[in-house]
Order: C-alpha cells, then sequence, then structure tokens
C-alpha cells in the first residue's frame, strides 16, 4: 500500500504526465478527433506511409520475423466450448502465436493443449469487468499460474479510478503484478480506455507503471470500445520504452495490426489472427472470428 508520501508524489507525477500531454497544442486537443494532439490519428499517417510493418520495440528488443508473434490469439466468449479452445489452440501451434488467452478455466487444457509448441497460455483476472475485490484477484492470479498461465492480462477497478481513489488501484494493481512477479510471469493491466478520459489514462498508466507491471492494455473487448491508435499513442508515452503496450478489441486485419503497431503496440489481442497472419503473407483470408 502506498504510504501517504508516495501517494502525494504519485500525484504529483500524473499532474506532470497530463500537464506534458495538453502542451500539444492550445487547446491540448485536436479539432478533427477531439482527442489529444499528440495522439491524433492524422499525426500517424505519415508513420504508416513510411512503412507501417517496422516494429516498436521495448526493452527485450529483437525485430520479430514473422506479425504471429505480436499477436495473442483469444477466444473469451462465455460460450466457447473444448473444441472451440482445441481449435484455437491447434491454431495457435501452427501459426506460432505468441500466447492463446483464454478464460481461466480452460488455462489447464490450453497449457496441456500446447506443451513442446513454444506458443504461451495468457489468462484474464477480474474480467471483463474489474468490479471484484484485489484479495480475489490475487488468488485468481495465482490459480491460473498455478494451471500453466506465463501471462496475466487483469482488468482494474474502473470504478475506484474513476473515483480518484488512487490507494484502492494502486492496491488492486499489485495485488496481480506480485504473484506474476514472485513467478516469472508476464503481467499486463487492462485499463479499458473506452471507460475514460485521458487524464484518467494517464493515471492508470502511471499507475501500472509504478506497480511494476510489464504490460498496459487498452480494452477488455466487451466494453464501449476498443484499441484506438490515438490511446496506443498516449499509452506508449507515458509508459515510454520500458513496458510494453498491448492493443485489444478490433483489431481483425493487418492494416489494423499495422496501425496499432506503428502507434506504439508491441502485443496485439485479437480472435482474427489467422486472417493476419494469412494476409501479412499474401494468402487467401479466412474469415474471421466473431468478438473480441
Amino acid at each position: 500500500m502506498l504510504n501517504p508520501a508516495d501517494l502525494q508524489r504519485l500525484i504529483e507525477i500524473i499532474t506532470e504526465e497530463v500537464v506534458a500531454a495538453q502542451k500539444g497544442s492550445p487547446s491540448g486537443h485536436c479539432a478533427c478527433h477531439s482527442v489529444l494532439y499528440e495522439c491524433c490519428p492524422d499525426r500517424l499517417r505519415g508513420v504508416l506511409e513510411a512503412g507501417a510493418s517496422r516494429i516498436g520495440l521495448h526493452a527485450a528488443g529483437g525485430a520479430p520475423d514473422s506479425v504471429a508473434v505480436l499477436i495473442d490469439h483469444t477466444l473469451l466468449k462465455p460460450d466457447a466450448s473444448k473444441a472451440d479452445i482445441e481449435k484455437l489452440c491447434r491454431e495457435a501451434a501452427e501459426f506460432k502465436f505468441a500466447t492463446v488467452c483464454v478464460n481461466p478455466v480452460w488455462v489447464a487444457y490450453s497449457a496441456v493443449r500446447l506443451k513442446g509448441t513454444g506458443v504461451k497460455v495468457c489468462s484474464v483476472v477480474g474480467f471483463p469487468l474489474g468490479a471484484t475485490t484485489a484479495d480475489v484477484k490475487h488468488y485468481e492470479t495465482r490459480r491460473a499460474i498455478y494451471d500453466g498461465a506465463a501471462e496475466i492480462d487483469m482488468v482494474i477497478n474502473v470504478g475506484a479510478l474513476k473515483s480518484g481513489d488512487l490507494q484502492t488501484v494502486e492496491r488492486d494493481i499489485e495485488a496481480v503484478v506480485e504473484p506474476c512477479r514472485q513467478c516469472g510471469v508476464v503481467s499486463k493491466v487492462i485499463i479499458e480506455a473506452a471507460l475514460l478520459t485521458d487524464e484518467e489514462k494517464i493515471t492508470a498508466c502511471t499507475l501500472s507503471k509504478a506497480a511494476g507491471a510489464d504490460f498496459v492494455k487498452t480494452s477488455t473487448g466487451f466494453g464501449p470500445g476498443g484499441a484506438t491508435a490515438a490511446d496506443v499513442a498516449l499509452m506508449r508515452r507515458v509508459v515510454g520504452a520500458e513496458m510494453g503496450v498491448k492493443a485489444a478489441g478490433g483489431v481483425r486485419d493487418l492494416e489494423g495490426l499495422k496501425a496499432m503497431v506503428a502507434a506504439g503496440a508491441t502485443r496485439v489481442g485479437a480472435s482474427a489472427g489467422v486472417r493476419i497472419v494469412q494476409e501479412s503473407k499474401g494468402q487467401k483470408t479466412a474469415t474471421a472470428a466473431a468478438g473480441y
């Protein structure tokens, strides 16, 4: 838990970030998209036209030789069957995605199916609302790791953030990051950007960085909106090069993935991973899965 001095310093850091983010134009926001000026999609167009397939990297370094290694092959629908998960794992092994991202009940099964393939299992915690208590998220994290998860995507306490209760949000994130750190598991913090103001996005990213998370992530895919290039660019600027940024929700084709990477994403969550890889190879594409 943050002590009063640390909390005051964190508030000062967040204030500095908000002020810095609003210096891009006199109003702080662009007239065309009403987002922070430096995150305006039009400002990213030059990057896309110059070659959006180039990869933004964080501290781990190394350029991937396939877009597949950027993708968490995802199936989080509540009605997903065992056959659906088996297909997801088979596709992940074939195309060499970074992970499969599944609900906790499917972690153990997926870990067995993917053993020896090099594809990891990612699971979600506090999903999709983030409205469970920190101790419950802590237990859920430890259980997912026990079952074989190598990466954890947790949803923050959005209500606490919007209430200005930074101590609760910090404690919520730390409850997941701590067991991940102890077990060498990657932690990703879903901020559900579509529900937040720009200032709240900056606060959520700053708290995630302070807690020692490995990634910040835009969306659950179940909220009112998914990943946007503007949000990814803002999140990248706040967390710097030390953390990963994952774009999730609504990335359904290669151009969408390129836009997120150009904005600063180092991982993309998508149910349309097979289609994206096929497009990158100039192959006939499969029909994208519905949902996340």
